[in-house]
């Protein structure tokens, strides 16, 4: 059995660029690209930031971790 909190959580990533071009205000892209995954809380403490397909910028771009 596992003692205290889980070290799993789910984080959500977001582009970094759509929300810097302002996807939703501007519509320049038709919307914000946005994947779900998990990390390890204790071995990553920090935010996570990865290299994923942006299908709105039609390249891959970098997608950093928000709060939910």
């Amino acid at each position: 059995m596992a003692k205290g909190k889980d070290a799993r959580v789910r984080v959500i990533l977001e582009c970094t660029s759509c929300t810097r071009n302002g996807a939703n205000a501007k519509k320049e892209s038709p919307g914000i690209s946005r994947y779900i995954t998990e990390k390890n809380r204790h071995n990553t403490p920090s935010r996570l930031e990865l290299k994923k397909f942006c299908p709105y910028c039609s390249k891959h771009m970098i997608h950093a971790e928000i709060k939910k």
